[in-house]
């Protein structure tokens, strides 16, 4: 896998629209002008991608316009980030048209650089890692960067602020507090700050102990899922199997799987029918560990704390609960690929190779 420089001040950041094309709409302007002035205050040049500001319907229909803007990003040398604008339920339609193109597959080594996003970049995170380039499930432009509040939330800042750092290691701790997600999102939400809870849980072993180590893969557990399956489009499974870029068995066996669910907040039945789909592909015996991240809103928290418990009871793979990243506020980031070292008895997450170099 290739390691990322670090950034620097004065670093390109390319903003990408690659599944839900909101980012173009008026409703969304406030959001767009707040992200990028937050990306020039932490020092970074934003480049909005050619189709990125399109309208929804036009990037609806257009894969292919979406996977023309990453590839623009990979392959410009003076881009040294990729940032996602938001998430959404198809990017997956972007698979063919890059996973076809021998330019980009060669500029995803040669121009080596940071992509961060999370929720269906699912779908670009798995894709990019199977052509060689470590890609980080963290923040997006409109979630993240663009918060409403006055300024971003202090933890998903920190974690932000990790891309400007040549760290050997780095701890993933327990956010003090959580937020809950907005209802309302238009301007006049502009510097108003979220509902926030005290964390009152911390990291929660459910099942197993000791420490283990392994290389972080993961995302959003419904893209995963669909990924396998077909379920949500059944043309999304048969792109996976086509270009073969999920996991073999002799890889899954060195991961430490995180996964979080999406703001659509599955209920307990549903979150354990996906469960038990990649436990009878021998995924969840499989790999060293697995890293939950925390529900939405706190919704079902310990319902589906006892279905993981459920689910794990007859395997000796150890689960550690309740982590912010993915759909949850605030956001770590969780780079690929990087090694990990996780205690489950004291609970704690250590990030050790060098992911972000000279």
């Amino acid at each position: 896998m290739k390691q990322i420089k670090h950034l620097n001040k004065g670093d390109k950041i390319a903003i990408v629209s690659l599944s839900r094309g909101v980012l173009g709409m008026p409703f969304c302007k406030h959001q767009l002008d707040l992200g990028i002035k937050r990306l020039k205050e932490l020092g970074l040049v934003p480049v909005v991608m050619p189709n990125a500001l399109k309208d929804m319907d036009y990037v609806a229909n257009h894969p292919e316009a979406r996977a023309a803007d990453l590839k623009q990003a990979i392959i410009d040398p003076e881009i040294k980030a990729i940032i996602t604008a938001i998430g959404g339920d198809d990017t997956f339609k972007t698979i063919p048209f890059l996973m076809e193109d021998e330019e980009f597959k060669e500029a995803v080594l040669n121009n080596p650089k940071i992509f961060t996003g999370f929720s269906d970049t699912t779908n670009n995170h798995i894709m990019l890692n199977r052509l060689g380039l470590s890609t980080f499930y963290g923040p997006s432009l409109l979630n993240d960067i663009a918060e409403l509040d006055k300024d971003m939330i202090p933890y998903t800042k920190e974690y932000f602020d990790k891309f400007f750092k040549n760290e050997s290691s780095f701890e993933i701790k327990s956010s003090p507090i959580w937020y809950e997600e907005r209802t309302e999102f238009g301007e006049s939400e502009l510097g108003k700050p979220r509902v926030s809870h005290k964390e009152e849980h911390g990291y929660e072993t459910l099942t197993g102990k000791g420490i283990v180590k392994g290389k972080l893969y993961g995302g959003c557990l419904e893209s995963i899922y669909n990924a396998y399956t077909g379920d949500r489009y059944i043309e999304e499974k048969e792109i996976y199997q086509k270009y073969n870029i999920l996991p073999t068995e002799e890889e899954w066996k060195e991961k430490v799987l995180f996964i979080e669910t999406s703001e659509e907040r599955p209920n307990p039945n549903e979150l354990e029918k996906m469960l038990e789909e990649l436990k009878s592909r021998n995924i969840l015996s499989l790999v060293k560990g697995v890293l939950v991240g925390k529900p939405q809103n706190e919704t079902y928290y310990e319902d589906y704390k006892e279905v993981y418990k459920k689910v794990f009871n007859d395997l000796n793979t150890p689960v550690l609960y309740n982590l912010n990243f993915g759909h949850s506020y605030p956001r770590c980031i969780m780079p690929y690929n990087a090694e990990v070292t996780i205690d489950y008895d004291n609970k704690t997450i250590t990030i050790n190779n060098q992911i972000l170099s000279d």
